[in-house]
C-alpha cells in the first residue's frame, strides 16, 4: 500500500478551511491529480476524514 496523506477535522467534522488545507498539502506533495480521494463520513453525512495516496493509486 502506498504512503498516504490523511487529514482529520479538528472537531468531529471537517471545515472548509481544513479541506482546503488538505488540497493544498496534496498539491505541494506532488500527488497525481487523478488520484481518487477517500473520505470517511459521519452518520449525518459530514466529512470526518480525507485521505489520498501520495503516488499513483494502484487501487482504482
Amino acid at each position: 500500500m502506498p504512503a498516504t496523506l490523511k487529514f482529520t477535522g479538528e472537531e468531529k467534522d471537517m471545515t472548509l478551511d481544513e479541506l482546503a488545507a488538505f488540497v493544498d498539502a496534496a498539491k505541494k506533495a506532488g500527488v497525481p491529480r487523478d488520484n481518487p480521494i477517500r473520505a470517511e463520513l459521519s452518520t449525518s453525512g459530514k466529512i470526518k476524514q480525507v485521505e489520498i495516496a501520495l503516488t499513483e493509486d494502484d487501487d482504482r
